[in-house]
Formats: structure tokens, sequence, C-alpha cells
């Protein structure tokens, strides 16, 4: 059962082609230089002003960063890890776990940062099949890219440009539709260390959301604690991450009842939801 040691074969730096940083105006050279380190070169994906996106929503304009990742995703043999600006990885990324076996054929996404994560299933060999929103660290399958594209395309067809969407909650069930399983992490590997997102909280959603728990030590101080007193300012949202995470296996938010209820092994499931919140790390 995961989390042990990982076989050198199963390692990120052993499955995954490409790795692209998804950006604006941030910087992103302490990422780049982490992920080089971590075994994981990257190539940098930055949006550029155009007269005619100027018009476009935030979320529409993010959308179509992830779209050009995917289109790149599309042409690799391997799965594509892509991940956002404001990500923050912990020491030791490259040498974690796939968090899918690497020889199964019908892997759409596997979000490595999970935001409203929920369990569905997990493998005896301690896989986890799940759901989450946000696309803040992942890795897309070129098979699944593709769908992911025909998504973007969707949206701008219902939604249009200059609208919000929240078109990452629909990554789940676009892939399910089409035959994949979509995976979550035992942890994550990472955190979400990007400041208040305002078009967020506009469409009542959080202006904010962290990693539940980590499965390591941060590589950088993020974003969020760079300002003022930063240790304090990081240890308190971590520990309302942490709070919050805990509170959402409590309430049956991660781990539903019927999901319990309709498993062959409730156990399994159980064990997994359970051991990955046990952890003195904030």
């Amino acid at each position: 059962m995961l989390p042990h040691p990982t076989p050198q074969s199963h390692q990120l730096t052993n499955c995954i082609g490409r790795v692209f940083i998804i950006a604006y105006k941030e910087s992103t050279q302490l990422l780049e230089e982490t992920l080089a380190k971590e075994g994981l070169p990257c190539e940098v994906l930055r949006q550029k002003h155009q007269p005619e996106t100027e018009n476009f929503s935030p979320s529409y304009l993010c959308l179509l960063n992830h779209r050009r990742a995917w289109e790149e995703a599309t042409q690799q043999s391997k799965p594509t890890l892509i991940v956002e600006a404001d990500f923050v990885p912990v020491l030791g990324l490259g040498k974690l776990p796939l968090p899918f076996n690497p020889h199964q054929t019908d892997v759409g996404v596997s979000w490595l940062y999970t935001c409203a994560p929920q369990v569905y299933y997990v493998s005896p060999d301690g896989y986890a099949q799940g759901f989450s929103t946000s696309m803040v660290a992942y890795i897309v399958t070129p098979g699944a890219a593709q769908y992911l594209i025909d998504l973007a395309e969707e949206v701008k067809q219902k939604m249009g440009t200059s609208n919000y969407s929240s078109w990452d909650s629909e990554v789940d069930s676009v892939l399910l539709a089409k035959q994949l399983k979509n995976y979550i992490p035992f942890r994550n590997y990472g955190e979400h260390g990007g400041l208040p997102n305002l078009e967020h909280h506009a469409h009542g959603l959080s202006k904010t959301h962290r990693a539940d728990i980590l499965y390591g030590k941060l590589a950088f101080v993020p974003s969020y604690a760079i300002e003022g007193n930063s240790q304090l300012k990081f240890l308190s949202t971590r520990l309302k991450a942490r709070l919050k995470g805990i509170a959402r296996l409590v309430m049956g938010k991660f781990l539903r009842v019927p999901v319990i209820q309709g498993s062959s092994t409730p156990t399994r499931l159980i064990s997994f939801a359970v051991r990955r919140q046990l952890s003195m790390r904030l």
C-alpha cells in the first residue's frame, strides 16, 4: 500500500514526458530552478497580452493558457505535468510516486495538488480514484488532453470569452464520460502559493485555497507568506488548511457516506482517508 519507498520506475522523473509552467506576469525563476533540481526540466508557457483578448475574463484567459499545454500534451508519448506559476512543490517531488499505475491505459488526469477533493475508490496497490477542482498542478495523458481541448471549445461556445467559468470543476465529469479514470495523490505534492482570487470571490467561491495535507517540506516560501511576519503567516495559513482538511474528513466531504455504502472495499477507503491526515506536519 502507498506510501512506501517508491520503485525508481514509478517515480515522477521516470514517468513524465514534458513539464509546463502556466504563467502570466508572475516570476517563475524559483519554480523553474526547483523543478530542474528535481529532475523535471520545464518550459514556461507565458500568456502574452494581445488587443483581441483585452475583454476576455481571467478565467477564460487561464483556460486558454492551459489549452496551449494540452495541445503540447497530445503530441507526447508519456503523460505531461502541468503546473501554474504559483505552485510551490515539496522537496523530493521528482522521487514521489506517480499517483496511478504507470502501465494503466485508461487514465485521464491525476491531480498533484487538490482542492475540495473526494475519494471514490482505492485499488489494492493504494492508487486512489477521485475528484478535485483547481488545476494548480496535475498530470494529463495524451488522450485526455484532447478531450480537455474539446472542453475548452465547449466553454467558449456556451459561456463566451468574457464571462466567468468554473471550467476546472468540469474536468472530472468530462473525462469520466469518456471512460477515463482520474486520480488524487495520497497527500499533496505541493502548495498553492497564490494570493486571493477576486474573480472567484465575486462568483461566490472562496478567495483562497490551500493544500489540506502535504507530502513534505515545501521547496520555498509561498507568495502568501512573503510580506510581514512571514513565518507566522505561513504557520497560521497552514494550520487553517490542515484543520479544514480534517473537518472535511469528519463531515464526510472527502469520503462521502454513499461512496462507503456502495463500495465493496469500504475498509480500504476509510483507511486511505484517515491515514492521509495522520501527520504532524503543517
